[in-house]
């Protein structure tokens, strides 16, 4: 009876402290649990992980939303419900989405399998799925506090048709901030349905999350480890976090050692165990954005497998082999192969180690997304289960390039506007015009067989001087510049120097015939006149 009685009390404050931090902060939670495929074999599990996961939220006071065995327009359906739901209760909400059921790889990116999923090959499956990147995107487009996703999502591939051409288990994702994603295996793996009535990654997430004031991370340390025992290390649950605010499932104070960050800054923090300096964001495991934040503190750099080797080598091998687990680094798993030998522990973390560098480059190459990258993994994997894809994308790469690289040489020939012909033919009527204005002058240059005259000098004031008899007027005459010489006149006879103007008109008058009696002057060059202003008609 009284220990009836104790665990209603207990049960009262556990559901007080949910209240309470339902108070502080809004919390949402969708759970989404697909068991009735209809095109391949029903999971068993999934309607049982949802059930149990939303009784879960439920009394860590979140306002849950359930949706069994969800078609593809039911499942966007309700994810886009979802984001609404949060963005009316404000930016303070934590927004939560449980997934379980078939998850798949294509080209690098993460697809949930609805249950009317027919998916005959491979480019049926963004058809007829839902991308992971859709979920992740409609909770980021809703301000909110912190946004977590977990994914028991990784079990086998189902659809024979495709097993062959897409790698096994999801591909690595990148957490937006403020979020974090949880798998329920490690990148590039599968996860078990399980034996029971649940998987072994919910099973053990139900049992961690109800420790009061445990911090999401660390909970999720501690099931990695739960869930890689009880498997004998075929399953090894993994997470990218990029959270920004603490988190925990039940309020209250963890009886767990606090996060310990898989990373340290300083090399001085190197040689004794356990050191930690503060720091900056950094990679878990090698793989960009995931990142750990010490809770209550700031983020802290990756460590060195120096440092951990330091860590590792004054511990039994069955502890150390426990902490580089729920750590779960590359640079923890590095330091414990070179510490330790013994087996069956050496053999599960080497496969995790050669299996997580895989999933590693291929995010690389992904992400880089260039003939290169995709030559680069294929040299350095050629046995990998994602060959066949990455010589599909580096096939697709290549064309991208090459489409982008041809210059385009049809286009000016199909469309030649006016405009833009007008300005060239501007542009060649000026010289034509220039041309015009200078023929006179090369005229006059080709008829002068002599060099041409000096420049007329200014003209001296005084009456018009006439010639001959029929007054015709002309300017005045100045100075020959020679003082005096022989004048050859049009008719070819010279003539004494020229006189003043006064008594009347000129000597040495024209000589020839004159018709009408006016005086015939020859025309032709005259190559000898110097000085005088050359009798310029007015």
């Amino acid at each position: 009876m009284a220990w009836r009685m104790l665990t209603v009390a207990i049960a009262a404050l556990g559901a007080l402290g949910a209240f309470a931090s339902a108070q502080a902060e809004p919390r949402m939670a969708l759970v989404i649990g697909n068991s009735a495929y209809q095109a391949v074999t029903e999971l068993p599990n999934p309607a049982n992980d949802a059930k149990a996961m939303a009784e879960l939220l439920s009394a860590a006071g979140f306002e849950v939303t359930t949706a069994p065995d969800l078609g593809q327009a039911e499942m966007r359906k309700a994810i886009g419900d979802f984001a609404a739901k949060v963005a009316e209760r404000g930016p303070d909400t934590v927004s939560l989405v449980f997934y379980a059921g078939h998850g798949l790889q294509v080209d690098g990116e993460n697809f949930l399998v609805p249950v009317d999923a027919r998916i005959a090959r491979e480019a049926d499956v963004p058809l007829q799925t839902v991308r992971l990147a859709d979920v992740m995107n409609a909770l980021a487009a809703v301000p909110s506090k912190t946004r977590i996703v977990i994914l028991d999502a990784c079990r086998n591939n189902p659809f024979s048709e495709i097993n062959k051409v897409v790698g096994r288990g999801l591909a690595i994702v990148d957490a937006p901030s403020g979020s974090i994603v949880s798998y329920s295996t490690a990148p590039g793996s599968e996860a078990e349905d399980g034996e029971g009535s649940n998987s072994p990654y919910t099973r053990a997430l139900l049992g961690v999350a109800r420790e009061p004031g445990m911090p999401i991370e660390q909970a999720f340390k501690r099931v990695r480890y739960a869930v890689h025992q009880v498997t004998a290390g075929r399953q090894t649950p993994w997470e990218s976090s990029s959270l920004t605010a603490d988190f925990a499932f039940f309020p209250g104070v963890s009886t767990a050692a606090p996060v310990v960050a898989a990373t340290e800054a300083a090399p001085a923090a190197a040689g004794r165990p356990g050191g930690r300096p503060a720091a900056t964001p950094a990679s878990v495991g090698g793989v960009p954005g995931q990142k750990v934040a010490a809770l209550g503190g700031p983020r802290i750099a990756i460590r060195s497998v120096e440092s951990w080797r330091d860590e590792l080598r004054p511990l039994p091998q069955f502890e150390a082999y426990e902490r580089v687990i729920r750590e779960d680094t590359l640079e923890a798993y590095q330091a414990y192969l070179q510490l330790f030998s013994a087996a069956p522990f050496q053999v599960r973390v080497r496969e995790i180690v050669e299996r997580r560098k895989v999933m590693v480059a291929w995010y690389t190459a992904v992400t880089v997304n260039t003939p290169a990258s995709y030559e680069l993994f294929m040299a350095q994997y050629p046995d990998s289960d994602l060959l066949l894809t990455a010589r599909r994308l580096f096939e697709r790469a290549g064309n991208r390039q090459i489409a982008i690289a041809t210059p385009v040489v049809a286009a000016p020939c199909i469309c030649t506007p006016a405009p833009a012909v007008q300005p060239t033919r501007r542009k060649t009527e000026k010289p034509e015009k220039e041309k015009k204005s200078s023929k006179p002058s090369k005229r006059t240059a080709v008829r002068d067989s002599g060099p041409p005259p000096p420049p007329p000098p200014p003209p001296p004031s005084g009456p018009p001087v006439s010639i001959g008899v029929i007054g015709i007027p002309i300017g005045p005459i100045g100075p020959r510049p020679h003082g005096h010489g022989p004048v050859v006149r049009p008719g070819g006879h010279s003539h004494g120097p020229v006189g003043s103007s006064s008594g009347g008109g000129v000597r040495g008058t024209p000589t020839g015939p004159v018709r009408g009696g006016s005086p015939v002057i020859r025309s032709g060059p005259s190559p000898n006149i110097r000085g005088g202003a050359g009798f310029g008609l007015r």
